[in-house]
């Protein structure tokens, strides 16, 4: 099937815009993860001098992201941009929600 023809679902289901999407969820699983850990054991967030290694993988999983992101771009915004603005659209979403807990609850 050539690109022209593609429509939102089939280019949303394109590993090109699946990574990104698994990625950005990743990440927000991640942190969710590190709130209900602290929830159900009563492990306070409180600051620490090393970041720690959950923020570290965070930061990885968002930098891969904007690279597969960019990839995705390249690839389809050229061939179908009215369906690419739409996935991207979606991946902007996933990426705010990853990003969310960590700006508002300063983790």
């Amino acid at each position: 099937m050539d690109g022209e023809s593609r429509t939102f679902g089939e280019l949303l289901r394109s590993p090109s815009a699946e990574i990104p999407l698994a990625l950005a969820l990743a990440a927000l699983a991640l942190v969710l993860g590190r709130l209900l850990y602290g929830v159900l054991f009563h492990v306070p967030l409180a600051p620490t001098a090393d970041e720690g290694a959950l923020a570290h993988v965070w930061q990885l999983l968002m930098a891969g992201q904007l690279m597969a992101l960019v990839f995705f771009a390249v690839k389809w915004l050229p061939r179908v941009p009215r369906q690419a603005a739409g996935v991207l659209a979606v991946e902007a979403g996933a990426v705010l929600a990853a990003m969310a807990p960590v700006y508002f609850l300063h983790l």
